[in-house]
């Protein structure tokens, strides 16, 4: 596959699902960006090792019920030819209802494993935040190193691996807050807003009962355009600038940033960086550019790090978000 191919293919899929998306073009554009980038987990162990060892950016959608997320997920799933397991997370759920277990067969006297639905080209866990933190670490590995282990074995998981979740930022009873290790795993937070007055218009005209989603492409198609991604050239100073806007929410002070200074508790960690920095090459991919330009960083700044900040307990009584935060940060560092 060529870039024009990709780009061509890359448009259908992004069309096909605004049918049934309405009103949440950008939601869209960024769901797809974070399949179609690779982030990298780790290094080769050995010369035989195919490959990079990369994989697909997870991404965590908030917003209020009724607004499509777990719609846009399923609709981009329908969209490859590709395994798919949703899970409905619950107080009551365990690890091994994700990852599976292991079973002892009484005729052949050894252990078996039945695996568990985390064994998938694309996993939706929908309300995360419902379950308890025993369980939303059954995540971490296979999300962070594409793996599971099982008693004593550890098993790969098919390329490409994408984790989607989605969470109520509304209801206080029932809910778990995310640990940072878990939030820091993903690699963007979207928040989902309600449609416009119009779109929403749009919504009660169309008849989505009808309207049918074939899939478009295969999961090899999804490797061929993250090779074609990955040669999207990147200059230096913009490496220094990703470098700067994560120090800066580390020291705000030392970028003129005195307003914030006590907003943040704890700022982003070099992992960021990594995310940042491929995140940007793919939407520079997706504007059918070769290489990154500024604004393509300014860009997904906001969803690749609104999750990672901690803010403080003055911030967090004077409503300054996190993304208040960063628009600061965006409009104080300069660009080398």
């Amino acid at each position: 596959m060529n870039k024009d191919e990709a780009i061509k293919l890359l448009r259908g899929i992004e069309s096909e699902i605004n049918t049934i998306i309405i009103g949440q073009e950008q939601m869209v554009r960024l769901l797809l960006v974070g399949l179609f980038t690779e982030i990298p987990y780790s290094f080769k162990k050995d010369k035989e090792s195919n490959g990079h060892r990369g994989g697909c950016a997870h991404v965590l959608l908030e917003g209020v019920p009724g607004v499509a997320k777990t719609l846009a997920v399923v609709a981009i799933s329908s969209m490859i030819h590709a395994k798919f397991q949703r899970i409905q997370l619950t107080p009551d759920l365990l690890p091994a209802d994700i990852v599976g277990t292991r079973i002892f067969d009484p005729s052949a006297g050894t252990f078996g494993v039945e695996r568990g639905p985390i064994f998938t080209n694309i996993l939706l866990a929908d309300e995360i935040n419902r379950a308890t933190p025993k369980t939303q670490s059954a995540l971490l590995e296979a999300m962070q190193e594409r793996q599971v282990t099982l008693g004593e074995n550890t098993y790969a998981l098919d390329d490409p691996f994408w984790v989607l979740a989605t969470q109520n930022p509304v209801e206080q009873e029932g809910v778990y807050i995310l640990p940072e290790a878990q939030k820091d795993r993903f690699s963007m937070m979207l928040r989902v807003e309600y449609p416009d007055h119009e779109d929403e218009l749009k919504m009660l005209r169309a008849d989505i009962g009808k309207i049918e989603l074939k899939p478009l492409f295969e999961p090899s198609a999804v490797v061929e355009i993250r090779e074609l991604i990955r040669n999207t050239y990147v200059d230096e100073r913009l490496r220094e600038y990703v470098v700067r806007l994560g120090r800066a929410t580390r020291n705000p002070k030392d970028f003129g940033l005195e307003k914030i200074s006590e907003a943040v508790t704890v700022g982003i960690s070099p992992r960021a960086y990594h995310h940042v920095l491929s995140l940007a090459k793919t939407v520079a991919f997706f504007h059918e550019r070769d290489h990154v330009l500024p604004s393509d960083v300014k860009e997904v700044i906001p969803p690749a790090l609104r999750h990672r900040i901690i803010r403080s307990v003055q911030a967090e009584a004077a409503r300054l978000s996190t993304d208040d935060i960063l628009a600061d940060i965006l409009e104080q560092v300069p660009i080398p």
